[in-house]
């Protein structure tokens, strides 16, 4: 996979999103997706299962200083996490 720096251009929307790993439980996922975006349990469940079936999920879209934030924050829950360009 290319690193994120290679992926995003410094203007435009951007998209972050997190990856799978084989060390998180999908519980901790969803519990992450709640707690950092407070987003409602059955929409955290369905992004956790985005990541366990799909490989990721794109998780949330803004500019790329408020996308910066959520990989940092995601990167301190212990979530591989990406950004790149909003391309959609």
């Amino acid at each position: 996979l290319p690193e994120a720096e290679e992926l995003v251009s410094t203007d435009g929307p951007c998209i972050s999103s997190v990856w799978i790993d084989r060390v998180n439980l999908l519980s901790y996922v969803t519990y992450v997706f709640m707690t950092y975006f407070h987003y409602p349990r059955e929409k955290a469940e369905s992004l956790m299962m985005h990541v366990h079936q799909d490989g990721r999920a794109v998780v949330s879209a803004g500019s790329r200083d408020e996308m910066e934030r959520d990989v940092a924050a995601m990167h301190s829950y212990g979530l591989w996490a990406t950004l790149a360009k909003d391309d959609s």
